[in-house]
């Protein structure tokens, strides 16, 4: 059965770092908005900023796409959304049904750190009242979700 590693964190928790480390998962695709909201912003010339708000539901269709012709292909993914409410974990359960679902959770690094590796992202600004919005609502997965593991990193 194919695997979904739903990585779930606040940005700059270290999600995308972690995955850069994991040499056992070197082959396997990368679901993300992020990747196809970089990528058009480096096409058109500006900010992950300046593209975001414009770009994002083409972005969303695009990952959609991209996570079910992994399932057509039945192939592993490392799905890299902060997916930090069951609601939103549940969308990737629904998007991929027949895949096992591990959830690989990243602690909220303290604020000072936190800002430190947000401020490191040049052109990559999230308000601070989306920052705090996740923090606060930051739901711990469960096996009850339907996760068969529980990873934390």
């Amino acid at each position: 059965m194919a695997k979904c590693y739903q990585l779930i964190g606040v940005p700059g928790s270290g999600k995308s770092t972690w995955i850069k480390e994991q040499v056992w998962a070197k082959d396997i695709p990368v679901v993300s908005t992020d990747n196809f909201v970089e990528d058009h912003a480096k096409k058109v010339g500006k900010t992950y900023s300046e593209v975001f708000k414009d770009y994002m539901p083409i972005a969303v269709k695009l990952m959609a796409n991209q996570a079910l012709i992994c399932q057509a292909n039945n192939k592993d993914v490392i799905w890299d959304q902060t997916s930090t409410t069951v609601a939103s974990r549940k969308r990737k359960f629904n998007t991929l049904p027949k895949y096992e679902h591990i959830a690989v959770v990243f602690k909220t690094p303290e604020k000072a750190e936190l800002e430190r590796r947000l401020a490191s992202r040049p052109g990559k600004n999230i308000p601070d009242e989306v920052m705090r919005s996740m923090i606060d609502g930051f739901e711990m997965p469960t096996e009850d979700e339907g996760f068969t593991e529980i990873w934390y990193v």
